[in-house]
C-alpha cells in the first residue's frame, strides 16, 4: 500500500511538472492590450498585467488607448493613486513606457479630443488601423480589452 502511494504521488509530481512547463512554454510573444474604459481600477488593471507581464514573464505588450482611456497619454493627466499598491494609472503607464512596452493612442482620440501630438506623453504615438489589426491577428499575441 505503502508503495502505490509513493508511485502515485511521484507520477502526480511528474505530470504537475509537464503540465507547467507545457503552459509556460506556450505563452507566445506577449500581449496586445485595447485600453478604453474610464473606470480608474480597470485602468489599473490593465497597466498591471501589463507590466507583470513584460517584467516576471519577459513578454512583449503593445497597448492602444481610445476613447477616455486616451486622456491617461496626455501629459497633462494625473489620476490618483489607488489601494493596495499607493499607484497611480499614470505612474504605472510610465514604468511601462520606460520598460519598452508600445503604447499608442487611437487615431481618432487627438482630432475629437482637440489635441495634438503635442500633448501627448513621450514615447507614446499615434496608432496605425492596418498595423493594429495585423498585432490583433498574430496567434503569437494574447489578446486583452479594458
Amino acid at each position: 500500500m505503502n508503495m502505490i502511494v509513493k508511485f502515485v504521488s511521484a507520477a502526480l509530481l511528474a505530470s504537475s511538472v509537464l503540465v507547467t512547463s507545457v503552459v509556460f512554454a506556450d505563452q507566445g510573444k506577449g500581449l496586445n492590450v485595447v485600453l478604453t474604459a474610464a473606470e480608474r481600477q480597470a485602468q489599473m488593471m490593465a497597466l498591471v498585467l501589463s507590466v507583470q507581464s513584460m517584467k516576471k514573464h519577459g513578454k512583449e505588450v503593445n497597448m492602444v488607448l481610445c476613447g477616455s482611456a486616451g486622456d491617461l497619454a496626455l501629459s497633462s493627466t494625473k489620476t490618483d493613486e489607488l489601494k493596495p499598491a499607493g499607484k497611480s494609472p499614470t505612474q504605472l503607464l510610465m514604468v511601462l513606457l520606460k520598460m519598452g512596452a508600445s503604447v499608442e493612442i487611437c487615431p481618432l482620440y487627438l482630432p475629437n479630443a482637440g489635441k495634438t501630438e503635442a500633448n501627448l506623453i513621450e514615447g507614446i504615438t499615434v496608432a496605425s488601423p492596418p498595423v493594429v489589426a495585423g498585432r490583433l491577428l498574430d496567434t503569437e499575441y494574447t489578446n486583452l480589452s479594458f
